[in-house]
């Protein structure tokens, strides 16, 4: 199922023009790709916060003042440092019947046998690139943790990726490993 979020075409903003569209609940965006212009747009930033909070990727349909509706990936999003709140967001434009590449999210599940004997989990990772068509990028790929012992690791190699998605990132790249935690010795107290 496709998430539909509406979006109006923007004029060109100076800065004080985008500030105050984000002031009115608004953000601004750009579609480009798939061989057509480039289209600034504003959309709901409530409306897209929600999508995002929700951790899900895939293909977002975009409406457009009563044209047919754009098919997108989410490309990147620029966030605040401070305030967290979102200041433009980028979405590559696609047609359902060509591959793309983009990136998607890993779903790290389980807590590691080694996690549990002492070891420290750590995520390399939190995405990985692929290629497929539109049709068949997975929201998330789910990777189970939890038989990963200390000393052990897990590489993009190793993923059992859906039907139709081919991994662009190296075979060889860490994803996630559970070492041995560092042992701090005692230190001398001072005199």
């Amino acid at each position: 199922m496709r998430v539909n979020l509406r979006a109006e075409t923007r004029a060109v903003m100076n800065k004080t023009g985008l500030k105050q569209l984000r002031l009115s609940g608004l953000i601004p965006a750009i579609v480009f790709g798939a061989g057509e212009d480039n289209m600034m747009i504003q959309l709901s930033a409530s409306e897209f916060g929600k999508w995002a909070r929700n951790g899900k990727g895939g293909i977002l349909e975009l409406c457009l003042d009563n044209q047919e509706p754009i098919l997108v990936l989410l490309e990147s999003v620029q966030r605040d440092p401070v305030t967290r709140e979102y200041i433009h967001v980028d979405f590559l434009r696609i047609h359902i019947n060509e591959v793309v590449r983009t990136r998607v999210n890993l779903d790290y599940i389980g807590t590691a046998k080694g996690a549990k004997a002492g070891g420290v989990v750590q995520i390399q990772s939190t995405f990985i690139e692929i290629e497929s068509f539109p049709d068949h990028i997975p929201a998330a790929i789910p990777i189970d943790i939890s038989e990963l012992e200390i000393g052990d690791s897990l590489h993009v190699g190793e993923l059992k990726l859906p039907g139709g998605v081919v991994p662009i990132s190296s075979a060889n790249e860490l994803l996630v490993s559970v070492v041995t935690p560092k042992v701090q010795t005692e230190q001398p107290e001072a005199i």
